[in-house]
């Protein structure tokens, strides 16, 4: 995987490309995520799947591992929120 620098914060990310066809910045640090209802964390998994989980629990019940959208992190992420088209 290609690193990347955040252009906001300068802090390394990657890309992972969405089903969709979407590029998405990430944090490049694997995470262990754990799905369950009620959680309101986001997980991209490798193969560019986005999940609402939790990001702490018992390792041994972990769902498996991902990592963290950069704009969950980035303190710069609101300059880059494109306006809804009316």
């Amino acid at each position: 995987m290609k690193i990347a620098k955040c252009k906001g914060c300068g802090k390394p990310i990657i890309w992972i490309r969405t089903p969709r066809g979407k590029s998405m910045p990430c944090d490049p640090e694997e995470l262990c995520y754990w799905v369950g209802s009620g959680f309101q964390d986001k997980i991209v998994t490798p193969n560019g799947e986005v999940i609402t989980c939790k990001l702490n629990g018992d390792i041994q019940n972990a769902t498996g591992i991902g990592y963290r959208p950069h704009w969950a992190t980035c303190p710069k992420s609101k300059d880059f929120k494109r306006e809804a088209k009316l």
